[in-house]
């Protein structure tokens, strides 16, 4: 459909930019979703009428995700709704879920979770779709909720994320069997004005070689300071993509703070590749067997430098 021959193309319910789920709009008609034109319900067939036009490799069904602070009752009906939409868009599926990626949701109950995960695996999809994260849990919920479910979903079968895309929130899902994730992370990165600056061979250096070369919030710098106002180094030394190739730290902080559109589009750039060589490394990790070493030495010197940050009292 793009042109991107070496690349498939996923559908998931929702523009992770812009178009975000509304549970109080959401009824037992579709599901709401705030668009930039904006509240618009969708049901199953609509979902599918999308799904059609759009021929997706993978699409995940129509969910009813909920925010961590719903009620019980509303968290319940969130499931049976999830649930039935699923069952519907299988029904109007020409490829009868060979293509689907069921939707398990349960807000921040581990046994609705379960619950919901055991259904959906019940059900004729080739992979899953955990969605109603990145909606309010905290980080330590999130690592029992996603535990809670991998460990009932087939291993053989994909597992998709939304709206997990910090670095320590994607080690966290990998190391729960997540192997797919949906982020709007760089994009919103970029717009903010800062660079992904954090070692990717995080294993070949030593843990105080990483402390050492790694800025002072660890994972990125931002371009807009005025320290980089006469900085002619790359973002990272020895990057291969384009804007490090070409462009300075001292050009970016030029363009940035002329409102210069091209600031946008390097920094994309070099944001892009440098996430993209962060998942390269998680899986020679995993194909070494070395991941927890990998996580380990990542959240070490990621505390270290939250530590430091924080003046003494």
């Amino acid at each position: 459909m793009v042109g991107l021959q070496d690349h498939f193309f996923i559908a998931s319910p929702g523009d992770s930019v812009e178009s975000l789920p509304e549970h109080g709009g959401t009824n037992k008609i579709g599901a709401a979703f705030e668009t930039p034109s904006g509240r618009r319900l969708i049901n199953p067939k609509d979902y599918m009428d999308i799904i059609s036009s759009t021929r997706p490799n993978l699409w995940a069904s129509l969910a009813d995700e909920v925010p961590a602070w719903v009620t019980e009752k509303r968290n319940r009906l969130s499931i049976d709704r999830t649930l039935k939409w699923l069952d519907d868009c299988l029904s109007l599926d020409q490829e009868k879920g060979a293509s689907t990626l069921g939707a398990v949701v349960g807000g921040p109950n581990i046994e609705h979770r379960k619950k919901c995960a055991t259904e959906v695996s019940m059900r004729n999809v080739s992979g899953f779709y955990l969605g109603g994260f990145g909606l309010g849990e905290s980080i330590e919920e999130r690592s029992a909720l996603l535990n809670a479910v991998t460990n009932i979903l087939p291993e053989e079968k994909i597992r998709f994320v939304s709206r997990l895309g910090l670095p320590e929130e994607v080690l966290q899902g990998v190391a729960a069997g997540i192997d797919l994730f949906d982020s709007t992370y760089i994009y919103h990165l970029t717009l903010g004005g800062f660079a992904l600056v954090f070692p990717l061979d995080i294993l070949g250096e030593a843990p105080e070689a990483l402390l050492r070369n790694s800025s002072n919030d660890y994972t990125k710098i931002n371009l807009h300071a005025t320290i980089y106002r006469k900085d002619t180094s790359p973002i990272v030394d020895k990057c291969s993509c384009y804007t490090c190739q070409n462009h300075t730290r001292a050009y970016l902080n030029h363009l940035l703070n002329v409102h210069e559109m091209l600031a946008q589009i390097l920094l994309e750039i070099h944001n892009t590749h440098h996430y993209l060589g962060f998942f390269r490394s998680i899986r020679r990790a995993l194909k070494q067997e070395k991941f927890e070493l990998f996580r380990e030495r990542f959240m070490e010197s990621r505390r270290v430098h939250l530590m430091e940050a924080v003046p003494y009292s």
